[in-house]
């Protein structure tokens, strides 16, 4: 269902409907997201499914860890009310690693922002169109063998696993 493409043969393909449909399964996050990101600046209209399924490359361990070091941060304002967002859903998780690689200065990364849609799963409204899959953003690849999905990495940090 899903189809393998590079970058330039994805953005030939949605030169008309201004929508891309990406599977993120098997896809590094941050590669994925700067793909996305980049989508997103252009003026398209992205639609992420299987969020759940990309992966962090890196031991397990370390890399829960690392993100379970924000669950830990407060601030010095009032640390009962204040603290860093800290995202425990795939869609969030996936959703701040493209919103750190948008410009934060203007309306621009806002707007872009907007046009981003994630989701655990395939929803029923994007049953039966076609999806695909960046090339370049592929674990096939990567000489590195442990990764983490983010669905390991979201009930690690207390997500109950809704919409599975």
């Amino acid at each position: 269902m899903s189809e393998v493409l590079t970058f330039e043969e994805v953005l030939e393909r949605a030169a008309q409907s201004r929508v891309i449909n990406i599977d993120a399964e098997g896809a590094v996050l941050g590669r994925l997201a700067t793909y996305v990101a980049k989508l997103l600046l252009m003026g398209y209209t992205v639609n992420v499914v299987n969020v759940e399924k990309a992966v962090v490359t890196g031991d397990k361990k370390m890399v829960i860890e690392s993100y379970k070091l924000w669950l830990e941060v407060r601030t010095h304002k009032n640390p009962y009310r204040h603290a860093p967002r800290r995202p425990r859903n795939p869609i969030h998780i996936f959703k701040k690693a493209v919103k750190g690689m948008l410009p934060k200065e203007n309306w621009r990364g806002f707007k872009a922002y907007r046009r981003l849609k994630a989701y655990v799963g395939v929803p029923e409204e994007l049953k039966g169109k076609e999806f695909v899959k960046i090339e370049d953003t592929l674990t096939d690849k990567l000489k590195r063998l442990e990764t983490v999905t983010i669905a390991e990495i979201a009930k690690s940090m207390g997500w109950k696993g809704v919409g599975l």
